[in-house]
């Protein structure tokens, strides 16, 4: 008889050791399920099965161990009991109703058929509603901490109470509810590889979503796709001003610019650092770097939140680049987030280092009040507020919405959960109908209107809060001196693709309208570091 045990297992704890040396030892003959019938067996444990799920994941709030010290954790822990101890990583396949086949099967595959698990030669120890999949399948079910089903009371701690306890804990080496409840196996690994400071900034970390993300609302297919596309454009616009040495890539997103850099010949003896917060991009670059694709061997990626510290040591980088960041931490965090953002950088540059960063920027004037012309008879004007659920159809939905009633669409969806509220009005001038906006608005719009495949997740952010006057003051602010090649710009791809014959802007002087230039729509600001 087999006793698996699934579970992430982050930490191991006393009462789970206690729980399983019991059953070991005393066997199973006294024991009752999770309903309360008894199980009657006299059969021997011969062997613990732990089952790791998530074992790709790592570095979340959800997960923040990686599998090699979950194992670590499990071989000493099950060093201490009376039979051999087993363990399987198990991947996430995301929310799957029979994931308790998958893992029965992925054990089966990975012991090469040593363990083939049936409802007749193993019992499953679980004490969260996962118990109810394997039940489904005809195993008995142990309760260990589970006290009551029905309201999913437990007796004793759960591993992951004392992860929450580590994380909120002033001195969690010391602290009593730790110490009574972790078991020494977990305990040693956390503490030489400094576990809880790390789990201890993944929890106070605000921005990040608890499977290490700035947002759960990006469709990575189209984000991907979209990165590829344009990483060539990106890294021609600044390739003149890498600092060869230590090159630093904040926000890689899956390593294009990396690889590009990585054929640059003036580079060829730097080493290349791509840094990436969310783990689903993280294991992409990883796969490429497996595959072979970057040039250069000297590439290391690791997945860390840039935001809230330091991803470098101080005064180590040579260049540091970002590109289509410094707005999300606006947008997902707050302006205080984004200042520090500025300093780390500053902090991490070796003198006469820069720091890259092309990114969206905000209009001059952008208080300015304009005419927005936009065209009504390019799609559809019906109903523009429509649900819809399914994302597919949803953008298709939108695709066919005419440029005003996507406007319209976009004025009601903005920042609606952060609580902006976009101001305007309609107004008719010689037959012709105009927004009545603010310039910074009507950017937020134009510059967003055909991001239709990521519309839920493109309505948190902001492109246009500061200005490039702004943002070098706040670069100066922070230490740095700014590049003369600094420049906003208008793309000129946008302006001819997206903006002519759907929209035009306006100035009223004396009655009359006034044509205005369509305005920038990106900055490459560079500071250097004297």
């Amino acid at each position: 008889m087999y006793l698996l045990i699934p579970g992430r297992h982050q930490l191991l704890t006393q009462f789970q050791f206690r729980y399983i040396q019991g059953l070991i030892k005393n066997g199973l003959e006294n024991e009752k399920d999770v309903f309360g019938k008894p199980i009657g067996s006299n059969q021997k444990i011969e062997a613990v099965l732990f089952a790791v799920t998530s074992a790709n994941h790592s570095n979340t709030r959800r997960n923040p161990l990686p599998f090699y010290l979950r194992a670590i954790t499990i071989e000493a822990f099950g060093n201490e009991l009376d039979v051999p101890t087993y363990m399987y990583g198990i991947d996430d396949v995301g929310y799957v109703p029979n994931f308790a086949e998958y893992t029965l099967k992925r054990i089966q595959h990975d012991s090469e058929g040593q363990f083939h698990c049936t409802p007749n030669n193993t019992i499953v120890i679980c004490s969260t509603p996962v118990l109810n999949m394997y039940h489904h399948l005809g195993f008995t079910i142990l309760p260990a901490e589970l006290q009551d089903m029905a309201t999913w009371q437990h007796h004793s701690p759960l591993p992951w109470d004392v992860v929450e306890q580590i994380a909120k804990s002033s001195q969690w080496q010391k602290d009593p509810f730790v110490q009574q409840h972790m078991h020494t196996s977990a305990y040693k690994v956390w503490l030489k590889y400094k576990r809880g400071e790390k789990v201890q900034m993944l929890f106070r970390d605000a921005m990040i979503s608890s499977d290490g993300d700035l947002t759960e609302t990006r469709d990575y297919n189209v984000y991907v796709r979209q990165m590829d596309d344009i990483a060539e454009m990106k890294y021609h616009d600044t390739a003149h001003f890498i600092q060869p040495g230590r090159i630093g890539d904040i926000g890689c997103a899956v390593g294009s610019w990396i690889k590009l850099a990585c054929k640059d010949e003036r580079l060829r003896e730097s080493d290349f650092y791509g840094i990436e917060v969310s783990r689903y991009l993280y294991v992409l670059c990883q796969q490429r770097k497996e595959n072979g694709e970057f040039v250069n061997p000297f590439v290391f990626f690791s997945q860390k939140n840039a935001v809230t510290g330091l991803v470098f040591e101080p005064n180590s980088m040579n260049t540091i680049h970002t590109s289509s960041l410094t707005h999300e931490i606006e947008s997902y965090g707050s302006r205080a987030d984004l200042l520090q953002f500025i300093q780390n950088r500053y902090a991490e540059l070796a003198p006469g280092g820069v720091w890259i960063n092309r990114d969206v920027v905000g209009p001059e004037n952008k208080d300015q009040i304009i005419y927005l012309w936009l065209n009504d008879t390019d799609g559809s004007n019906e109903d523009p507020y429509k649900v819809i659920e399914d994302k597919t159809a949803f953008s298709h939905y939108l695709t066919r919405l005419s440029t005003y009633a996507r406007f319209l669409r976009f004025a009601r969806d903005f920042r609606h959960k952060e609580g902006y509220v976009l101001n305007y009005s309609t107004t008719t001038i010689n037959n012709k109908n105009y927004i009545v906006t603010s310039l910074h608005d009507a950017m937020e719009f134009l510059s967003r209107k055909d991001y239709t495949d990521n519309w839920q997740s493109e309505m948190h952010e902001t492109f246009c809060f500061w200005d490039l006057s702004e943002w070098k003051s706040h670069l100066q602010q922070a230490g740095f001196t700014i590049h003369p090649s600094s420049k906003a710009f208008t793309n000129d791809w946008i302006v001819n693709n997206r903006w002519k014959g759907k929209t035009e802007l306006f100035s009223l002087n004396n009655n009359e309208l006034v044509p205005l230039d369509y305005p920038v729509t990106t900055m490459f600001l560079i500071g250097v570091k004297a």
